[in-house]
C-alpha cells in the first residue's frame, strides 16, 4: 500500500513538472525562434491587420463572371498564405487582397514578391509551340483559365523506379474537353506546358487523356512542386492583373479586443474551473488541472502549427473548451451513479470511464466529421473555424480520457477514497418529457415562423430581409487622410470619427469597419453602400469636423464570394449527411440520425429567427456562430441518444418506450445543464467585458447555447420516440 501511494505521488509530481515545463514553453518559447510561444500565434486581419494589395484589371470591359471567377481563384491562392485572407472588388476595375501578417516579423515586400504577378499558363502542340518560340502569333489549346486546381504530388518513374515530384492539375469542365481534344490529336507528339514565358514541362502524349487531370513533371523536389502549384493557382486567372498599390493596414477589432478577450477568457475559464470543483469536489479539481493542460496544449499547437487565429477561430476554441468540460462532466456523472449503486471509489472510477467512453467518442467523432468536411471544402473564416475546432476536439478527448483518468486514478491510489469527496447521484425526478415536448414543439414553431415572417416585413420596411454585413453585400470604402500631428489610431477613429459619420448618414456605428494604414495618417472606413447624397454628406461632415487633406471613395464588393457561399452550403450539407450516416450506423437505427439532424436544423432556424427579428448583423460572425451551434447541438444530442441506446438494452422489455426516453433524459439532465452552464459562463464574461464589436457575436452564442440545451432536453428524445412509434418498424410491446 505504501508503495502504491509513493508511486502515485511520483506520478503526480512528474505530471505537474511536465505541465509547468509546457506552461513555461507557452510563455517564453524555446530556442532562438521562441518555438511554442503563445505570442507567436499568427492573428487574422480582424485581430492584427496585415498587408493590403490592390490590383488593377488590365483587360478591357471584363464581364461580371470573369471578375467573380478571378476573385474566387485569388482567394484560393491567398489561402496558401493564410486561411483568413480576404479578396474583394474595389471600384469598377480593381481587386484588393488583404492578408493577415505580423509586419514586425515579416517583410511585406517579400510577401509581395511571393504573391507575385499573375503568370500565364499555356498548353501548346508542336505547331503552335514553334510559332510561340519564333515570336509569331499562335493559338493555345488551353490556358490557365481552364485549370480548376493545382496541387504538389510525388510519383514513381515507371522505368527507373525513382521518385519524382510533379504538379497535379485538375481542369474545369470546359478545360477537360479541351485537354481531351489536344491529347487525342497528338498521340506520340509532345505537348508543351508554358508557364511565365518558359517551358515548365514537355511530356510526350502516350494516349488520349479524357479524365480531366494532368501532371507537370521535372520538379527537383517537393518544395519546388509546391511553389509552382501555389503560383499556378494565381496564374490560372481569367483576367490579367497588375499591382497598383499596397498598404499595411491595422486590425479591424484592434488591440483592445485582443487584450479584453484574453482577460475575459481567463476569468471565464477560472470561473468554470471553480464551478467544476464546487459541483464535483475532488474529480472537479482533477478536471480543472486537466483543463489547464488542455489550454496550454492548445496554445502550443496553434503556435507551432502557425494556425491563423481570428474571431471565428476563437469561436471554435470556445466550443472545444465546452466539449472538454462536457467530457469530464459525462465521466463524473457516471462515477456518481456508480457510487450511488454502492460501488467503492476505485471500481466506481473505473466503471465511470468505461461507461462514458461511447458517449464521448460518438459525440466528438460526430463533430469531428463536420470539422473535417468544413476544413476540406470551406474557405476563409470557415476553414479557420474548422481547424481550431478539429484541434480542440482531439485535445478534449485526450485530456479527458488520458490526463483526467491518469490523475484521478493516481488520487485514488493516494488513498483519497472517502465517498463524500466524490459525491453521489441523487434519485432522478420523474418528468414526462415526451408529453411536454408537444408544447415545446409549438413554441419552437412559433419562434421559427416569426423569424420567417419578419423577413418580408424587413424587406418592405428596411430594404433587406436580413441585416447583411459588408462581407455579404459589399459597400463603400472611404479613405480619409488626416492632416496635423494628431494620429488617428483605431480607438481614436472609432470614438471621434465614427459618430460624425453616423450622424451624417444615419448608418449604425456597429456596421462601420475601420482600418488604419501603417506609417501614415490614413484611416479607411468601410460602410454599407452610400448613395451620392450620403457620400456628399459624409465628405462634408468629415471636412467640417477634422483637418483632412484628401478623401477618396470606392465601391467595394463582398468579401464572401458566390463561390465561397456555395462551398459553405455544400460543406454543411455533406457534413450533415455524413453525421446522419455515422449516427445511424453507430446506433443501428437511422431514426437516431434523422432526429439528430432535425434537432440541429431546429437550433439553426431558431437562432436565425433571432437574427431576423433583432436585425443582428449577418457577416463572418454569423457564420462562426451558426457553425458553433451546429457543433454544440449535435454533441449534446448524442449524449442523450447514447443513454437511450443503453437503457433499451438494460431496462425491462415491458417498460413503455416513452418511459425509456423520459428516464434517459432525466439521467442526463444534470449533464446538459452543467455543460451548458460552464460554456455559457465563458461566453457571458466575454459579452460583459468584451469590446462593442464582440457584443452581437457573444450574445448570439449565448442564445445558441441555451437553445442547444433546450432542444437536447425537450425535443431530440421525444422526436426519436415519435419516429420510433410511427415510422418504420414499431417497437415490440
Amino acid at each position: 500500500m505504501k508503495k502504491a501511494k509513493r508511486d502515485a505521488v511520483i506520478k503526480i509530481l512528474i505530471f505537474l513538472a511536465c505541465l509547468a515545463g509546457l506552461i513555461c514553453m507557452a510563455v517564453f518559447g524555446v530556442g532562438k525562434e521562441e518555438t511554442g510561444k503563445a505570442n507567436n500565434i499568427p492573428l487574422g486581419l480582424d485581430l492584427q491587420g496585415g498587408l493590403s494589395v490592390t490590383y488593377e484589371i488590365v483587360d478591357d470591359n471584363p464581364s461580371d463572371e470573369e471578375i467573380d471567377a478571378t476573385i474566387d481563384k485569388l482567394q484560393r491562392r491567398v489561402d496558401e498564405y493564410s486561411s483568413e485572407g480576404e479578396v474583394y472588388k474595389e471600384g469598377n476595375d480593381r481587386i484588393t487582397v488583404e492578408i493577415p501578417v505580423d509586419t514586425s516579423k515579416y517583410d511585406a515586400h517579400e510577401i509581395l514578391d511571393d504573391l507575385g504577378q499573375p503568370g500565364q499558363l499555356l498548353f501548346l502542340d508542336e505547331t503552335n509551340y514553334s510559332l510561340w518560340a519564333s515570336g509569331a502569333e499562335y493559338e493555345a489549346a488551353l490556358t490557365g483559365a481552364d485549370v480548376k486546381n493545382a496541387e504538389p504530388a510525388s510519383d514513381t518513374d515507371d522505368v527507373t523506379g525513382a521518385r519524382e515530384y510533379v504538379v497535379s492539375l485538375q481542369f474545369t469542365d470546359e478545360g477537360t474537353q479541351k485537354f481531351a481534344d489536344i491529347t487525342s490529336a497528338n498521340v506520340g507528339n509532345i505537348i508543351y506546358i508554358i508557364y511565365d514565358g518558359a517551358v515548365a514541362s514537355a511530356p510526350r502524349v502516350q494516349t488520349a487523356i479524357t479524365g480531366g487531370n494532368a501532371v507537370i513533371n521535372g520538379m527537383k523536389d517537393y518544395d519546388e512542386a509546391s511553389q509552382l502549384a501555389a503560383t499556378i493557382k494565381i496564374g490560372a486567372l481569367p483576367l490579367e492583373l497588375s499591382q497598383l498599390q499596397y498598404n499595411i493596414v491595422g486590425a479591424k477589432l484592434g488591440r483592445e479586443a485582443i487584450s479584453t478577450s484574453l482577460v475575459a477568457g481567463a476569468i471565464g475559464f477560472g470561473l468554470v474551473c471553480l464551478l467544476m470543483i464546487i459541483i464535483y469536489l475532488v474529480p472537479g479539481l482533477v478536471a480543472a488541472v486537466a483543463l489547464v493542460a488542455y489550454v496550454v496544449l492548445m496554445l502550443l499547437i496553434l503556435s507551432i502549427r502557425t494556425v491563423t487565429l481570428t474571431l471565428p477561430g476563437i469561436a471554435g476554441i470556445i466550443l472545444s473548451i465546452g466539449m472538454a468540460v462536457d467530457a469530464n462532466v459525462i465521466i463524473f456523472t457516471r462515477i456518481k451513479e456508480e457510487i450511488a449503486a454502492d460501488k467503492n471509489i476505485r471500481n466506481a472510477v473505473e466503471a465511470g470511464f468505461s461507461k462514458a467512453l461511447s458517449a464521448i467518442l460518438d459525440g466528438n467523432i460526430t463533430t469531428l466529421i463536420a470539422s473535417f468536411v468544413l476544413m476540406a471544402l470551406g474557405t476563409g473564416s470557415i476553414k479557420g473555424f474548422a481547424t481550431t475546432l478539429m484541434i480542440g476536439i482531439i485535445l478534449s478527448m485526450f485530456t479527458a480520457l488520458v490526463i483526467t483518468k491518469f490523475l484521478l486514478k493516481s488520487v485514488v491510489d493516494l488513498g483519497i477514497t472517502n465517498k463524500k469527496f466524490y459525491g453521489s447521484a441523487k434519485p432522478i425526478k420523474k418528468v414526462n418529457y415526451v408529453k411536454a415536448s408537444r408544447v415545446c414543439v409549438v413554441i419552437s414553431l412559433i419562434a421559427i415562423i416569426a423569424g420567417l415572417v419578419f423577413m418580408p416585413i424587413n424587406e418592405k420596411r428596411l430594404g433587406s430581409s436580413l441585416n447583411y454585413a459588408l462581407e455579404f453585400t459589399g459597400g463603400t470604402s472611404t479613405t480619409v487622410t488626416f492632416e496635423g500631428d494628431v494620429v488617428y489610431d483605431l480607438e481614436k477613429a472609432e470614438n471621434e470619427v465614427v459618430p460624425v459619420i453616423t450622424e451624417a448618414t444615419g448608418i449604425s456605428a456597429g456596421v462601420i469597419q475601420i482600418q488604419t494604414v501603417e506609417d501614415s495618417n490614413q484611416v479607411i472606413f468601410k460602410t454599407p453602400e452610400l448613395s451620392e447624397q450620403d457620400s456628399a454628406k459624409l465628405e462634408n461632415a468629415i471636412k467640417d469636423n477634422f483637418e483632412v487633406s484628401e478623401i477618396n471613395e470606392q465601391s467595394i464588393s463582398s468579401t464572401i464570394s458566390g463561390e465561397m457561399k456555395k462551398d459553405a452550403i455544400i460543406a454543411i450539407i455533406i457534413a450533415s449527411v455524413l453525421m446522419l450516416i455515422y449516427i445511424a450506423i453507430r446506433f443501428s437505427d437511422v431514426r437516431f440520425g434523422a432526429s439528430a439532424v432535425l434537432a440541429l436544423l431546429h437550433d439553426v432556424f431558431v437562432v436565425f429567427a433571432i437574427y431576423s427579428i433583432a436585425r443582428l448583423s449577418v457577416g463572418n460572425t454569423f457564420i462562426a456562430c451558426m457553425l458553433t451551434i451546429v457543433g454544440y447541438s449535435i454533441n449534446a444530442t448524442i449524449i442523450i441518444f447514447d443513454r437511450i441506446r443503453e437503457n433499451l438494452k438494460i431496462m425491462d422489455r415491458n417498460v413503455e418506450l416513452n418511459e425509456v426516453v423520459n428516464t434517459s433524459i432525466a439521467q442526463t439532465f444534470t449533464r446538459s445543464i452543467y455543460t451548458s452552464l460552464t460554456t455559457f459562463i465563458m461566453v457571458l464574461v466575454l459579452f460583459i467585458m468584451g469590446v462593442a464589436s464582440l457584443k452581437e457575436f457573444t450574445f448570439t452564442l449565448m442564445a445558441g447555447i441555451v437553445i442547444g440545451a433546450y432542444s437536447s432536453i425537450c425535443i431530440t428524445g421525444p422526436m426519436w420516440y415519435f419516429f420510433k412509434k410511427h415510422i418504420g418498424k414499431k417497437q415490440a410491446e
